[in-house]
């Protein structure tokens, strides 16, 4: 069995005396594991760093197999993301969280497609908490738990979508929410527009905040109830 294509490191971890495990996703191939001889030396472990884009050709005797990896280098962007606290939280969330919601071996289009955006943004030293947060509500969707950000869901309006119901994960307007509001997760413009024009930390972590409790009390029971991995935490902390 054998396979080639482009995908980001979500994790590694060593394996033996001197190879490395490594968790890549792929458009195709979704997350896929494999062991890299040599992973865990000077020359392939600032390789195997969570974030970075790589060429991988896989292979094992029976598809069953964990297999073997052998991985090229494409684009590195952890480098740049160094001197920024934020945004290295941001992408090693992205890779936690991809490692601990997504099934192995099913295609990822759309998942794939977005963290290479995501961490585009998160290397170009431009406006990227709206991606983000696209990117945590594509997460849901994708394993099956999406949020209905189009029109409150008692009055129909499409406008002035001020709040989510924790329940349904459906959009509500002030007028609609009433004396319900207290009740409800408010939802921060950012996440309806998709603007980071205007939008400061106080609306990322509102938007962590939506976002982090379909995760945890939604998502994580169905996988099993394990918790979020801290690399969530640690990034929702940074904006509380």
């Amino acid at each position: 069995m054998e396979w080639t294509g482009e995908g980001i490191v979500l994790a590694a971890r060593p394996h033996g005396e001197s190879a490395a495990i490594i968790d890549v996703l792929t458009a195709e191939q979704g997350r896929h594991s494999g062991v890299v001889r040599g992973g865990a030396g000077r020359r392939l472990s600032p390789i195997l760093q969570p974030g970075s884009e790589v060429q991988v050709t896989w292979r094992a005797r029976l598809d069953a197999h964990l297999g073997h990896f052998t991985v090229e280098p494409l684009r590195n962007r952890v480098a740049a993301l160094l001197g920024d606290p934020d945004r290295l939280a941001a992408l090693n969330a992205l890779c936690a969280l991809a490692v601990f919601a997504l099934p192995e071996r099913e295609p990822q289009q759309r998942l794939y497609a977005g963290a290479v955006a995501v961490i585009d943004r998160l290397a170009q030293g431009g406006p990227w908490f709206a991606a983000y947060l696209a990117w945590e509500r594509l997460l849901l969707e994708e394993t099956g738990y999406g949020l209905d950000l189009g029109a409150c869901a008692v009055t129909g309006a499409t406008e002035g979508l001020a709040y989510v119901s924790p329940r349904t994960g459906r959009a509500v307007t002030a007028v609609g929410a009433g004396d319900w509001s207290a009740r409800l997760l408010p939802l921060p413009p950012l996440m309806t527009d998709g603007d980071d024009t205007g939008a400061d930390r106080a609306q990322m972590a509102v938007g962590l905040r939506l976002t982090g409790h379909f995760l945890e009390a939604v998502l994580a029971p169905a996988l099993g109830d394990r918790p979020l991995p801290e690399a969530r935490a640690r990034l929702a902390a940074r904006f509380r």
